[in-house]
């Protein structure tokens, strides 16, 4: 006759139940199989926790895991258990059934398996429990010493033969280690799954046939294949490099820089893979949630790990890594106030890419006791290791400046490559950024502006820009401040557009608008000089003037279209009350020019024996009579209409004859 013997599995209460929820145990039904011994039970059994069968068979151990008690017997756990073996023996000198193991790994719920297991019932086991059933097998020593065919053999073959093989399992598996850091590490459980995920991360894309996580872009390299085949029918998408990537942003930080570091052991994976996988992580873990954490002044703890192991994780590789990611990382590190052991390799490796930076990535936020909004301080750092990577130091810039007038030879040392310009028009958008904070010094605006080589600006109409936004922002500065920031500019290198607005800009000093009107003169001149060896060849018109005959090119590029917006900066109007809009202002000096140069008699000299066009000298007649009577601190508002007034010619042959190019004197 088979007596069913049963186990209980309840909150802790003083005396043990009458009823249970166990299946039955294999020593009473006599068999050995487990999916035997459900089968043996059958209709006698109401599965689920709760549910339990009649017994007459009563325990004679408790087994204790926190605030749970099991009602078990003694005969199938200690068949299984080395450990409980010991301590049963332990307990009977004492005269006491009751045994606590509630530091068992897993708690309650590994336990049970075990316990379940001892019983010969059929137990479930998956990616989320069988680290938690493994550690606990280990600590109750469930051995092939013990009996053959224990827990802890058949849990190791399932891990081996199922779980390492699957990919999203082997990640969920390397998660759920976390609570059980020591034990896993102890049984090299978390080895293993890491050699497995860096295995399949590693291996070629085509041999990918599992399902993984994908919301990203491909890498740049993989944007140029074609989707279609040569007749028109579809091929099946390729793999990219990167599938991996997301799947792993799921894991710790120490999880993370494990399996990386895995990854570039390999040595199968390229550089840039490992980038975008850092990149990703970045994204994530640090810069999604970082600018909400610092500004409530939440706890960073974890913001702080992921970034050192993200800087220390970045291929060595020279473009593996974005400049923008670089400067992503070295904002945060400023933002979080750390990472100054890395700050400086940070700094050397943006420098190297600095051309492929954008304005955006630029504006990191000022240290904290700074009253600046940006660290202006950390992007003059980045661009001196600029300079001195490209060899252009102090001596350097000196000659440059000496050399200026023989522009041609010294491009051909300076201006190699186009970086450098790239990098100076990048300089120019940041100080148009930086030049809207009221607190920036005008020492770091200038110092700033004049770090990189004078021809490594052909055209200053960005820089331009930002002085005249400085100049907007800081309406108390007295007249020496406007002199030396206004000496940062050449009036020869602004273009037609900026020209014509400088022209009409208020906030400037009275002579730099002389100089922007002389230099403008001094073009359009030339322009009509080099135009009359061709007028024979134009066909004249009823009124005298000639078709395409215009004196000076009006084109411009693009980009000084998009930035000038048609001749104003900034909002600026180009209208005037005395002129007209400055295109009208240029139409007529253009048309006065050629006049002149045809009659020959109402020709006046300027200075160097320039031509200057009657509109031109009205207009800066205007000028000097209206800017001679307010002051050159004429407000400080956006717009910058040119003033009305009386013509004053006699004021206007008074200006210096001799005006610099660089700064006024």
């Amino acid at each position: 006759m088979v007596l069913p013997i049963s186990w209980a599995i309840i909150p802790a209460v003083p005396s043990p139940p009458l009823l249970c929820s166990c299946r039955c145990c294999l020593l009473c039904l006599g068999v050995s199989d487990p999916i035997q011994a459900a089968g043996a039970l059958g209709d006698e059994i109401i599965p689920g926790i709760g549910q339990f069968v009649t017994t007459e068979l009563a325990t004679d151990i408790v087994i204790t895991v926190g605030d749970v008690k099991f009602y078990l017997h003694k005969f199938p756990l200690l068949s299984k258990s080395s450990r409980l073996q010991t301590l049963v023996a332990s307990t009977s000198e004492e005269s006491n059934d009751e045994v606590d193991i509630s530091d068992i790994p897993g708690g309650p719920a590994a336990f049970e398996i075990c316990a379940k297991f001892c019983y010969g019932m059929v137990v479930t086991l998956n990616a989320y429990n069988v680290v938690a059933a493994r550690c606990a097998a280990e600590y109750l020593e469930m051995f092939e010493t013990v009996d053959k065919g224990n827990l802890v053999y058949k849990i190791d073959v399932f891990l081996s033969a199922s779980i390492f093989r699957t990919w999203k399992d082997s990640i969920i598996v390397l998660q759920s280690t976390k609570s059980l850091h020591q034990w896993t590490e102890n049984l090299k459980v978390v080895n293993h799954c890491i050699d497995a995920i860096a295995t399949r991360a590693s291996m070629d894309p085509s041999e990918v046939d599992w399902s993984y996580t994908y919301n990203r872009r491909k890498l740049p390299s993989e944007n140029g294949g074609d989707a279609h085949s040569w007749n028109g029918v579809r091929k099946q998408q390729a793999v990219p490099r990167d599938w991996w990537v997301e799947d792993l942003c799921d894991l710790e930080v120490c999880l993370y820089r494990k399996v990386i570091l895995a990854v570039k052991a390999k040595g199968r994976t390229g550089s840039d893979v490992v980038g975008e996988a850092l990149r990703a992580y970045a994204c994530r873990r640090l810069f999604a949630s970082l600018d909400h954490a610092v500004s409530n002044r939440l706890d960073c703890t974890k913001h702080r790990a992921a970034l050192e192991a993200v800087a220390e994780l970045l291929p060595a590789e020279k473009g593996s890594v974005s400049c923008g990611l670089l400067l992503k990382l070295l904002r945060a590190s400023c933002l979080l106030e750390s990472g100054e052991a890395y700050r400086g390799e940070l700094v050397r490796r943006i420098s190297a890419q600095l051309d492929r930076a954008s304005v955006s990535d630029l504006l990191m936020p000022a240290e904290s006791g700074d009253d600046a909004m940006y660290n202006v301080d950390m992007v003059a750092a980045i661009l001196e290791e600029f300079l001195l990577q490209h060899r252009i130091n102090g001596s350097d810039q000196a000659k440059l400046k000496e050399d200026d007038d023989n522009m041609d030879v010294a491009a051909d040392d300076v201006i190699a490559s186009s970086k450098l310009a790239a990098v100076a028009k990048l300089v120019d958008g940041f100080l148009s950024e930086i030049a809207k904070d009221p607190c920036l010094p005008l020492e770091k605006f200038i110092d700033l502006a004049e770090s990189m080589p004078p021809l490594s600006r052909p055209v200053h109409d960005a820089l331009y820009r930002a002085i005249d936004v400085y100049l907007k922002e800081h309406p108390g500065m007295s007249k020496g401040e406007k002199k030396r920031l206004c000496a940062l500019m050449d009036c020869r290198k602004l273009t037609a557009d900026a020209s014509a607005h400088a022209v009409q800009n208020e906030r400037l000093p009275l002579r730099v608008v002389v100089q922007v009107l002389s230099f403008e003169q001094i073009r359009q001149s030339a322009a009509a000089s080099a135009a009359a060896p061709a007028r024979s060849l134009v066909m004249p018109r009823d009124d005298g003037a000639s078709y395409g005959g215009s004196s000076r090119s009006a084109t411009t590029t693009a980009t000084e279209d998009e930035q000038w917006g048609g001749g104003a900066v900034g909002g600026a109007p180009t209208t005037s009350a005395s002129g007209g809009d400055a295109s009208s202002l240029r139409s007529v000096s253009q048309l006065s020019a050629n006049k002149s140069g045809r009659s020959g008699g109402d020709r006046k000299t300027a200075k160097g024996g320039a031509v200057a066009p009657a509109p031109a000298r009205r207009v800066l007649g205007k000028l000097w009579s209206i800017k001679a009577s307010s002051g050159e601190n004429s407000g400080s508002d956006d717009t910058s209409e040119s003033p009305a007034g009386s013509l004053n010619l006699e004021e206007t042959k008074s200006t210096p004859s001799r005006i610099t190019r660089h700064s006024v004197s």
